[in-house]
Order: C-alpha cells, then sequence, then structure tokens
C-alpha cells in the first residue's frame, strides 16, 4: 500500500527527537549510501542572514532566461512542501516526492535524520535523476554543519552576515561569518554579496583558499549598471529598472552566474528585474485593501523592508506574529512611528511569541489589539481599514503562511 506525502511528511518529522542537529557525519553516511552525496551538474549553494532567497529567485530566473535547465532547493517553504524542491520542468509532484522518500528511507538504515537532513536527501536524489544544467542549493542554517554543505558547491554564495540564530552560529556577525563562509571551497570562487562586510571576511577567505569576489571590490552596482568580475575582466549589463527584490541582490545572483560559467546575456537583468518571490514585500489585495506581506524576522531584513514598502494614502495597520527568539522589541521600535494600528497575534507553532509578549513591548500609547490566530488578525484589520490604507503582516514565516492560508480560502 502506496503511502501519500502527508503521511511521510508525519512520520518524517518523527524520526529525529530535536528539529535540529547541526552536523555532516550522519547525513554524509546515508547520502553516500544514497549515491547523492555529489551532484553530476555544477551547483551553486547559498548561504546568508538576508537575501537568499531572493538571490536564489534571481539566479535561477537568470539561468532560465539563457535556457537552462535548473533544479532548485529552498526553505522553508510557506503554503506547500513541494515549494522546497524545483525540478527543471516545474514544483516537484506528490508521487516524485514519495518515491524520494522511500529512495532515503531505505539508504538510512537505522540512522536518526532530522526533517531538515532527510528532505535535503530527497532533493539531491532527485536532483541527480533531474537532467538539470545547474542545481542551486539553499542553506536552511548557518552554513559549515547544515546539511546542505554535504555537496561540494562550485560557486558559494553568502549573501549577507547578520545576528540571527545566535544560539546556534554565534553572538557576534565575526562568529557568524565563520559558519557561514563554511560553504565555501579551497579554489573555488566565494561570491560575498553586501558592501558592508564582517572584519574577518578577508581573513577567513584567505583561510579557505577560497577564490574571493566580493559586493563593493570584484563585483559592484555603479548607477544604471552592474560590473561583474569574470575572470581578469568585468562584464557589465545595464540595469535600467530597479529590480523587485533588489539590484544588489541582482548583482549578487548574476556574479554567481558568471563564476559558474553560465554568464548571463547582456539584457538578461532587465527580463528579470520584476522577478519577484511570495512572501517578500508581497503585494496583495484582498477583500479590497491593499496588504503587504514579509517574512523577515530580523532586524536587519524588517529595516530593509520599511525602505520599500510601497505609498499608502491612508492609515497602516500592522498584524504582528514572531518567534519568542527573535528581537521584539527592535522590530516594535522600528515601526513604531508608521503604524496607526497593531493587531498582534500568535501564529500555530510552539515558539511562536503569545500575545502578552508582543503586548508589553509597544508603546503605552500604541493602538492594540489581540487575537488567538493570524487569521483572525488579519480579518479584522483588513474589515477596519478602508479605501487608501494599508495592511502589514510580518514577523514570521508562520506568521505569513497562515495569512497567505486565510486569503486563499477567504477570497
Amino acid at each position: 500500500m502506496s503511502v501519500g506525502l502527508d503521511a511521510w511528511l508525519a512520520r518524517i518529522e518523527k524520526l529525529h527527537p530535536s528539529e535540529i542537529e547541526l552536523g555532516l557525519e550522519r547525513v554524509r553516511r546515508v547520502a553516500e549510501a544514497l549515491g547523492a552525496a555529489s551532484l553530476p551538474m555544477p551547483v551553486i549553494t547559498v548561504a546568508g542572514t538576508n537575501g537568499k532567497g531572493s538571490v536564489v529567485a534571481l539566479t535561477r530566473a537568470l539561468a532560465a532566461a539563457a535556457g537552462r535547465r535548473v533544479c532548485v532547493y529552498t526553505s522553508p517553504h510557506l503554503q506547500r512542501f513541494n515549494e522546497r524542491i524545483t525540478l527543471p520542468d516545474g514544483p516537484v509532484d506528490d508521487d516524485a516526492l514519495c518515491a524520494a522518500f522511500e529512495q532515503v528511507d531505505a539508504a538510512r538504515g537505522d540512522t536518526a535524520l532530522t526533517y531538515f537532513e532527510f528532505t535535503t536527501l530527497a532533493a539531491l536524489w532527485l536532483f541527480r535523476h533531474s537532467g538539470a544544467d545547474l542545481a542551486i542549493l539553499e542553506v536552511g542554517l548557518g552554513g559549515r554543519l547544515d546539511a546542505v554543505n554535504l555537496v561540494d558547491a562550485d560557486v558559494a554564495v553568502v549573501t549577507s552576515v547578520g545576528l540571527d540564530h545566535t544560539d546556534w552560529l554565534g553572538d557576534t556577525r565575526e562568529k557568524v561569518a565563520v559558519e557561514k563562509l563554511g560553504i565555501g571551497r579551497a579554489g573555488r570562487p566565494l561570491v560575498y554579496g553586501e558592501e558592508n562586510a564582517p572584519a574577518n571576511l578577508d581573513a577567513e577567505l584567505d583561510r579557505l583558499k577560497a577564490v574571493p569576489l566580493r559586493a563593493g571590490r570584484e563585483f559592484q552596482v555603479e548607477a544604471a549598471r552592474l560590473s561583474i568580475r569574470d575572470g581578469q575582466r568585468q562584464r557589465h549589463y545595464p540595469l535600467p529598472l530597479p529590480p523587485r527584490l533588489g539590484a544588489d541582490n541582482l548583482a549578487t545572483a548574476c556574479q554567481a552566474l558568471v563564476a559558474a560559467g553560465f554568464p548571463p546575456a547582456d539584457d538578461a537583468p532587465h527580463q528579470v528585474a520584476d522577478t519577484g518571490l511570495v512572501g517578500r514585500c508581497q503585494v496583495r489585495r484582498y477583500r479590497g485593501v491593499q496588504c503587504v506581506l514579509d517574512v523577515g524576522h530580523n532586524l536587519e531584513a524588517l529595516t530593509r523592508l520599511r525602505g520599500r514598502l510601497p505609498a499608502h494614502a491612508g492609515r497602516r495597520r500592522l498584524v504582528l506574529g514572531m518567534m519568542t527568539d527573535k528581537p521584539v522589541e527592535a522590530v516594535v521600535a522600528l515601526f513604531a512611528a508608521d503604524v496607526d494600528e497593531w493587531y498582534l497575534a500568535r501564529p500555530a507553532v510552539s515558539r511562536a511569541a503569545d500575545t502578552g509578549r508582543l503586548a508589553r513591548a509597544l508603546p503605552e500609547s500604541a493602538l492594540a489589539h489581540r487575537f488567538d490566530s493570524v487569521a483572525a488578525a488579519l480579518d479584522q484589520a483588513v474589515a477596519d481599514s478602508g479605501a487608501g490604507d494599508q495592511v502589514l503582516v510580518l514577523g514570521s514565516f508562520f506568521t505569513v503562511a497562515e495569512a497567505l492560508n486565510a486569503m486563499d480560502q477567504g477570497d
């Protein structure tokens, strides 16, 4: 009797006592038994505190514009698990996923794997048999000890380094940089995507013996063009429009593809400038009201979002749901002057902060409401809004996922 996707996912969640266990020994052993410890196509691996999803999306779009067949692995998903694995012809279907899970389960024997490790191995097995020209792998947490790092990247990309997941990665940018830069390999390109680098960037690149491609040095955004390093020369790409996902992320994606031997066509940045990503400054009208959804959950990501918010003529309401280990007070302070009314919610996950914690972070004068669910908070915020008003939904992937599900059901 065949097992369906939902049953497989429920089973995988219970295989390991911890949600996270960093380290490559167990997962590499299973990968070798599975025949998925390496891939037959070039691999670009993307790590970073912020911007990973945007760089992955832009890299895929640029490669696809050149006619390349691309596989992509990302995490987490927002609404369906299948979002995590994209094959050359589109998102993986349930039957292919279940077949991959069967292969991983047979290869692991009695080795306990976390949910992320198990599903990463399934993605790699699928990619080995996909016939793709290029694989793009997004790191789940950190880099050096993340399951994705069992594959030797032809090009490593670190989009940015900030303070997030400090219990696992360290409490300074320099400590976090060591973990994220750990996806680099000796003699191979490592693209670093932000000009404001941690103090130990160059020392770590030297230690790794990686080939450095650093934003603001080897590649950069110059007014209306991108300047990208290709060996000993520079390639220049016109940039006539502000890209939706950021010129810096587009430059990083272009540099990664050039380093991988897939240089985009001269007009490719223009072709992909409108590429968007679900849950990243995503604008959607819901019951006639403009809603902006963003999965940002650390101060750097939300600071960037605040500078990109669409203009609105009326009042701004904010649906907020965050995890307990995130900087609630700093996030509230960032938006306090821009928000007329707060709608506080607790996403349906154990790590979510309760609405009392969120309420205590608000200014005393704030007009706030508390709800048992994101859906209820969203519905009330939209009901209270009129023409010209704007509703923000932010604080975590879980918050945005629950809001998107409510919108899909309520439209």
